[in-house]
């Protein structure tokens, strides 16, 4: 095999991608050398990036070198490319993926931990992405979005300069130049929370059709599994005729032998984006399915009852709000405080507290217990960790699945040999403690008591929600469902209490707002 021409931006970061490309064709015995070229994406840095005429200009100018054959390989971000290649052009190969996070760069006089992403209200937040910026003001509508073009390491110079309060940023971009981001406060927005765009973290490599020798020769590098996964990503991408600047978001991954893929979309930038998660066994018309959720046509539950009080600007009232759907909230328990006065003894040795629900957090905070200072916070999920930042700390560990089993396998590997304080309801399942390794030392401390309130009325949503195994319990004293309601569970131990009774229920990834609309979204309604 010839020495290869391996085509590129002059980036820091697309040098890195087409050395890192460089390095892996070393290891299977060819050698390559670089041509810098320079794109429109390049050249145009006053204007935003979706007022750019066309797309691919981060990609045109090298795809044109590669057909005229003055390079043999073009190194792309995977997620710039348009979902059609140029005739006579084709992907030959993929990377692993990098970690497809987002992170959050926030200048540390502009950080509130006490707000979601720790960032101020009113932050002046840096991004030219429409996806992001679409996802972000769902999160938090006080933030104003600006506009941010340049490479990675000029973009953090502008927040260095003071120009923005935060900037957003690709993690697997910032991961692959080992910058140095210890002046700044880092917030990681798990793909989960803000969906990445399709194919985030992954490397193209790009070469013309009537070269098999070469196609064959790339095998040896690509990542099938990868490749496999973005597919669905891009497709997806492509259905809805979307280019890079789409506000749209399609992340898939395999976990435990299924493929779990989250998917969302807005109409544009500052539109509040629709949000769905699925979980199947095949990719076979994987991407179809989940277009066809989004048709303008399809028929919503028009109400949805949910077990707890909603407010009035909290995200999964505005997500059902936008596809019209009436929301019944409405707790079917009470809570009482158990213990009024803490005990400094239960707090002297500790190393982490961990919360499995808002109430604890809640209840906790107001015996105002005196913490040693190196202590950390663990959440079940992210509305305890929502719960934990309104008192005044940032969590140390999250558990992003609703699977209350796997986020206590991780969390005890994390806290082994250490010492772990459980504030909880006292009739609570224990699922947490009973996983800890036995070097892993439990204070248990019951601080409040559920009591199922008397007279609970019928409900005749589409769509019933249940918050906890109380809340269960209390519907299903009296009550049973009626033909055709769909049941959510939050939490796989108050799914259990659906498995004991034989009924139906969905079980959303995450328990929370984000999960929750998800998985309403999701539910198709005859």
């Amino acid at each position: 095999m010839k020495r290869l021409i391996i085509g590129t931006r002059g980036s820091e970061l697309a040098l890195w991608q087409a050395n890192f490309t460089k390095d892996k064709l070393a290891e299977i015995g060819v050698e390559a050398e670089l041509k810098i070229i320079k794109t429109q994406g390049d050249k145009i840095l006053n204007l935003r990036l979706d007022k750019l005429e066309g797309k691919g200009f981060f990609t045109k100018e090298l795809e044109e070198e590669l057909l005229g054959g003055t390079i043999d390989i073009a190194v792309h971000s995977h997620k710039d490319l348009p979902t059609t290649h140029p005739a006579g052009l084709t992907i030959a190969a993929v990377s692993g993926r990098e970690d497809p996070s987002e992170l959050l760069l926030i200048l540390k006089d502009c950080v509130d931990v006490t707000k979601k992403f720790s960032l101020k209200t009113g932050a002046q937040v840096g991004t030219s992405s429409n996806r992001r910026k679409a996802q972000l003001l769902a999160l938090r509508t006080d933030l104003n979005i600006e506009d941010l073009r340049g490479n990675v390491g000029t973009r953090v110079q502008k927040l260095r300069d003071e120009n923005y309060d935060a900037i957003i940023l690709a993690k697997a971009g910032v991961n692959r130049l080992n910058l140095d981001l210890s002046e700044f406060h880092v917030e990681v927005i798990e793909p989960t929370e803000i969906v990445p765009a399709p194919a985030q973290g992954v490397l193209a490599i790009q070469i013309r059709e009537n070269d098999p020798e070469l196609f064959n020769l790339l095998q040896s590098i690509n990542d099938q599994d990868t490749a496999d996964e973005i597919a669905v990503e891009r497709k997806v991408l492509n259905l809805f005729d979307g280019g890079c600047h789409m506000p749209l978001g399609c992340y898939c991954k395999k976990e435990d032998g299924k493929y779990e893929v989250w998917t969302s979309k807005a109409l544009s930038a500052d539109d509040f984006p629709d949000r769905l998660f699925f979980r199947v066994d095949s990719l076979e018309g994987l991407a179809e399915k989940i277009v066809a959720k989004f048709d303008a046509g399809r028929k919503f539950p028009a109400k949805v009852f949910i077990s707890r009080e909603v407010g009035e600007h909290n995200y999964f009232r505005r997500a059902l709000e936008k596809n019209n759907i009436e929301i019944e909230g409405r707790s079917l328990i009470r809570t009482f405080p158990i213990v009024t006065v803490l005990d400094p003894f239960y707090l002297k040795y500790i190393d982490w507290v961990f919360f499995s629900s808002r109430n604890g957090v809640e209840y906790f905070f107001k015996l105002k217990p005196v913490l040693p200072k190196d202590v950390k916070f663990g959440v079940v999920g992210r509305g305890s960790e929502d719960a934990l930042r309104k008192c005044g700390f940032a969590a140390d560990y999250v558990g992003e699945s609703g699977d209350i089993t796997e986020v206590a396998e991780e969390f005890a590997e994390l806290v082994k040999a250490q010492v772990v304080l459980f504030p909880r309801a006292q009739d609570s399942l224990l699922t947490i403690q009973k996983s800890l390794a036995e070097d892993t030392k439990v204070v248990d401390l019951p601080i409040y008591e559920t009591v199922i309130e008397e007279d609970i009325d019928h409900t005749y949503a589409d769509v019933l929600i249940f918050t906890s195994p109380s809340n269960v319990d209390a519907y299903f004293t009296d009550n049973l469902l009626d033909p055709g309601q769909k049941v959510i569970a939050i939490g796989s131990s108050t799914g259990k209490k659906f498995d004991e009774m034989g009924v139906t229920y969905t079980l959303p990834y995450s328990p929370d707002e984000i999960g929750l609309a998800e998985a309403v979204f999701g539910i198709d309604i005859k």
